[in-house]
This record gives C-alpha cells, structure tokens and sequence, in this order.
C-alpha cells in the first residue's frame, strides 16, 4: 500500500474572504453558484454572496440546508442543484452542511468550494463526509474520490461565530494526534486509501502542540470577541492541521467512541467535537497512555471547557445495557476502533468508558479541593 497524503487544492484564510468567493470560483472557470445554507445562515451570508458576484458577472442560488447529512438530505440537495444548472457548490456553514455539499458535489461531478462559518470541526478540507440516519444516529462514513478544490476560511465571521464551537473543534482537533500515533504504530490504512506519511505525522503532531499553546488563549479571547492570533492560529489547527492531519493520519478510538455515543439520545444535544473529547480520554485509557499525557489532556479540556466524563455529556446514571450498546457500536468489525495497535472488543471498550469517567470525575473533584 502506497504513502498518500490528502488536501484540498487551495486552503484560504483571512478576515473578510468570502466577500471574495465569487472570484475563486471564477478561478474555477465556474460561474454559476450553487449555495448550501442554513437558513440563519443565509440572513448573516447573503448580501455578502450578492455582492461578490456582482463583481465577476456571476450568478448564485441558495438552497437551504434541512439540518442532518442524511441519505435523503444528499438526493434532495442533489435533485435541487441539477433543476438550478448551477456548474459550482459552495458549502457554507457548519460540518454538516460541508460534508452534505461534499457529497452532492461528487454526485453531480462538479467542483466544491467549501466555506465555513465556524470552526466546530476538521470536516472542511477532507474527502470525508459522515453520513447519519434522519434522526441524527451514525450510520457510515463516506470516502470521496478528492479533497474540496477550495476551502475558504473568512475568519471574522467563523471568531464572530458562539465560543463554544471553537471550543468544540479544538475537541475534534484534540483527537488528530493521538490516533494519526495510533494507526502509525499499527501500520494502519489512513482514509485516503494508503499508509500515513512524515508529513501526516508531523502536521497532527503540530495540531497538538498548537491547541496546547493556544486553545485556551483563544477561547478566552473571544469570549470578549477579539479575534487574536492564537484565535486564529486555533482556527487554523482545527479547520487545516486536523483536516489533514485525520484524513492523511487515520482514525482509531476516539472518533469510533464518537460514534458510539451517538447511540444515547442524551448526547444529541452535544457537537461533534465535544463528544470526540470524551473519545479521545477513552482512546487514552484504551492503551494506557502515561499518566502525564493523560493529565495534559484533561487539564487542556478543563481549561477551555470540553467534556471529560459522561455527566458532561448529559448521561447521567447510565445503566450497564446503555453503555454496553455504546461499546458495542463503538468496535463494530468495519469501524476505525480496530486501528488501535492491539485488539478491540466490545467489553475492552465498556472497560474503557467507565475508566475514562472515572478519570474523569476524579479530576473534576481533585479541582474543587
């Protein structure tokens, strides 16, 4: 198997971008827009949107986004885009509308310019979309043939953006490190359809080191609303080094607990990146990290304000057969779980949880000391 590393083919960060998005994708030679939107979304996106394609002679259509990447939220956006004859989608918002315009873009053959308001996950510049059921359950993942051809971050609007979405994309981005370790020791596949690269490991590595340096900086900055360097070093490390760092990495544990915990009804109310956290002090207690790591980890999620045991996560007094179903669908035989360097079971995995809150809870209670 060869070494592969994924990116899209332009990564463009700066305060005011997307007034310019209009241009890039005249860079494309593409001039009809298709836009995936929220519907608050398009209040806060579109005179932006109006405006820049003035300037090219372009045109653009706004499709509202019906809030899950679904199955069926794929073909409906699908069937919306081929009656507009737009030749260009542009996916602006949230993970999950990025990964539906993703989805659709490869359907239809046609380039994606992604554009995201926050920074509440690494989905912007993968060849990755996840893919749940209408209710919101985990279903699979989807491996696109190509990264975007262009991921736009304009970050006045992603640091103008609730604080904790940031905080939620520094627990998705928090993750990259400790499983690009993991399929490395494994000589596991990464989710390009190849073995991980010095490049992979060093860009994870550093994804790491800036959330440490930064993350906290950062979310206290804007809760003031100031866009900082370490704001926007924090965007660039959840948005670029996890995106590649996953991608290009692989993933192991974390994100399989992720997906896990999908199962609890109380954990819908939760981002991605928060339930990841939680994944990532599973993944840790899963092969026994050194007690330091560990405390680095749950002092960095303490410190900004990501979940460290499953009260956080609003799960309360689980019983025994809640959590079973959550290891259970965590170590499934397709999921990434198993590229951990050891063997997975359902019951190593329910271990793990009750460590991991144990852990957890511990720590929450050695602060009040």
């Amino acid at each position: 198997m060869a070494n592969i590393i994924g990116s899209p083919s332009r990564y463009i960060q700066g305060k005011g971008e997307l007034a310019n998005i209009a241009v890039y994708a005249a860079n494309l030679r593409r001039k009809r827009i298709f836009a995936l939107v929220s519907k608050s979304g398009k209040s806060r996106v579109e005179n932006i949107l109006l405006e820049s394609v003035k300037k090219t002679g372009s045109t653009v259509t706004f499709e509202i986004f019906n809030g899950e990447c679904s199955a069926n939220e794929i073909k409906r956006v699908y069937n919306s885009l081929k009656a507009s004859d737009s030749d260009v989608i542009a996916g602006i918002g949230g993970g999950k509308i990025l990964d539906t315009a993703k989805s659709v873009a490869e359907d239809a053959g046609i380039p994606i310019l992604i554009a995201p308001t926050i920074a509440s996950t690494d989905a912007p510049c993968s060849a990755l979309a996840v893919v749940y059921t209408d209710d919101g359950v985990f279903e699979r993942y989807r491996f696109l043939n190509q990264n975007p051809n262009i991921v736009l971050v304009d970050t006045g609007i992603v640091a103008a953006a609730p604080v904790r979405l940031l905080i939620s994309g520094m627990g998705d981005a928090l993750a990259t490190y400790f499983e690009a370790r993991s399929c490395l020791q494994k000589d596991a596949g990464n989710c390009v359809g190849g073995k991980t690269t010095l490049t992979a490991q060093a860009i994870a590595r550093l994804c790491y080191d800036t959330l440490i340096r930064d993350g906290k900086k950062a979310a206290t900055a804007l809760e003031k609303g100031g866009c900082t360097k370490a704001v926007e070093n924090i965007i660039e490390a959840n948005t670029y080094l996890s995106g590649i760092g996953f991608e290009s990495g692989g993933l192991a544990a974390a994100h399989a607990v992720h997906n896990g915990l999908t199962a609890l009804r109380e954990t819908h109310a939760f981002y991605h990146g928060e339930k990841v956290a939680f994944g990532t002090i599973v993944h840790l207690v899963l092969e026994n990290a050194p007690a330091c790591e560990l405390e680095e980890v749950l002092k960095f999620c303490t410190d900004v304000g990501l979940p460290i045991t499953l009260a956080d996560l609003n799960v309360k007094d689980p019983s025994e057969a809640a959590l079973r179903e959550v290891a259970e669908k965590t170590a499934v035989p397709d999921e990434t779980i198993h590229n951990m360097p050891f063997t997975v079971t359902p019951e190593t995995v329910y271990d793990a949880i009750l460590g991991a809150d144990a852990i957890g809870t511990r720590w929450k209670a050695s602060l009040c000391k």
